[in-house]
């Protein structure tokens, strides 16, 4: 019954998200019932939401296709920016929304590409794909796995609906003690502990070039990045931050760079920063920065990397609005002194070891944060200690993706 009206609900709200993205207007059937031209079958085939979960799919997909050269990928993903990086990162690899999880599209989609593996990141749980998989003796995996306490919650009002889907993937690989625990507690059955693939994630070449470039743009002035902020129940993140370094008397050589997470929020980030009266530049206008700009909104894709990497403090978004942090996990591989807000549970393990190994600050509110940062501006001592802990944190977690990688081929290769 409630898939006879579930396309008709999920067509109006993706028409509504169309409306500050058109991207979500392009591809339309392939989330529902339409099939994919030159369909590649017999495919190992790895699904990761949107560009956090791809980029942490990244060094382990590239792994596997060392060791498996002649196997065909089909990535998919649910979001315009996730499409557009992994074409970005695997141009010939075919790649293509998930449909929903209607039982009958389910099938569809099994049959079209014969999946030979099914790859599941992070916290990605599709009980029709899972169960139906294991119908079709096709082997499920659950990898990056984390699960927070308010997500355990949330599955275990459906405890009978989600058991036998935890139960039935052949493996899952957790990143922490803590999500191995709260996955057994939901069903699943062979967890192991690998880590989190994100450690393993460095600036690339390129990103250093680019950075490079930044600098020369901003010339010599101290620069604090606002990576990833995210809205929540209508309330900007971006805003907050606006608003409390108006109202501090912060060094005014001092340059904040605004990156919002999705690319609908970069003209409204733009706008408020000047209705709150800084000057303000754009990073696709491609012109030096002005010595009296202010703000400096990074309205492009990614270059993350090349931001933090000119970056004397980074905050990480998504951490003052209750959307449980972004990847704090970059800026701590750039040696950047880095702080995050009272959410975090989508890095609750991350977070809590960053500050246990003195790589972080936390604060709980948009006027810590802005005071935090001045005071760290000044504190040179702090910084240079923060940014010489950030190699050791970041090499002890390496490896997590050759761990999962090795299991992942054993699987295949059965």
């Amino acid at each position: 019954m409630l898939w006879s009206i579930s396309p008709n609900i999920i067509r109006i709200y993706l028409r509504y998200r169309a409306r500050k993205n058109p991207a979500y207007l392009e591809y339309w059937q392939e989330r529902f019932d339409g099939t994919m031209p030159d369909a590649k079958k017999q495919v190992i085939w790895l699904h990761a939401v949107s560009v956090g979960e791809i980029n942490a799919a990244v060094p382990i997909i590239k792994i596997i296709q060392h060791s498996l050269p002649e196997k065909e990928w089909l990535i998919t993903c649910m979001t315009p920016t996730g499409r557009a990086r992994i074409k970005e990162l695997f141009p010939s690899t075919q790649c293509r929304y998930l449909p929903y999880d209607k039982p009958s599209y389910v099938k569809q989609f099994l049959q079209e590409h014969q999946p030979i593996i099914a790859i599941f990141m992070e916290t990605e749980i599709w009980v029709n794909y899972i169960l139906e998989c294991s119908n079709q003796n096709i082997p499920t995996a659950l990898i990056n796995a984390r699960l927070s306490e308010k997500s355990l919650s949330s599955y275990l009002k459906f405890y009978k609906l989600f058991r036998p889907t935890f139960a039935s993937l052949q493996i899952v690989l957790s990143q922490s003690q803590a999500d191995k625990e709260r996955l057994h507690r939901i069903g699943a059955q062979s967890v192991k502990i690998c880590g989190n693939s994100k450690y393993d994630i460095l600036p690339t070449k390129e990103s250093y070039i680019l950075a490079e470039q930044f600098k020369q743009k901003i010339g010599n002035r101290q620069v604090i990045i606002c990576a990833s902020t995210r809205e929540k129940n209508g309330i900007d993140e971006a805003l907050l931050l606006l608003e409390a370094w108006k109202k501090i008397d912060y060094p005014k050589q001092t340059l904040l760079v605004i990156i919002p997470r999705h690319p609908e929020r970069f003209q409204t980030n733009f706008d408020i920063a000047q209705k709150l009266g800084f000057k303000v530049q754009k990073r696709s206008d491609n012109c030096n920065i002005s010595p009296d700009t202010e703000i400096w909104i990074g309205d492009s894709m990614g270059e993350l990397f090349a931001y933090y990497l000119c970056a004397d403090i980074a905050f990480v978004g998504g951490s003052l609005v209750d959307t449980g942090c972004q990847n704090i996990i970059e800026p701590i591989s750039c040696n950047i002194p880095t702080i995050f807000g009272y959410s975090t549970f989508n890095f609750a393990q991350a977070t809590k070891e960053a500050l246990e190994s003195k790589v972080a600050l936390q604060v709980l509110t948009p006027e810590e944060w802005a005071t935090t940062c001045c005071d760290l501006l000044k504190n040179q001592t702090l910084q240079q200690e923060m940014k010489n802990n950030s190699h050791h944190f970041i090499s002890k977690h390496q490896g997590a993706s050759q761990k999962m990688a090795d299991k992942l081929i054993k699987l295949i290769s059965n």
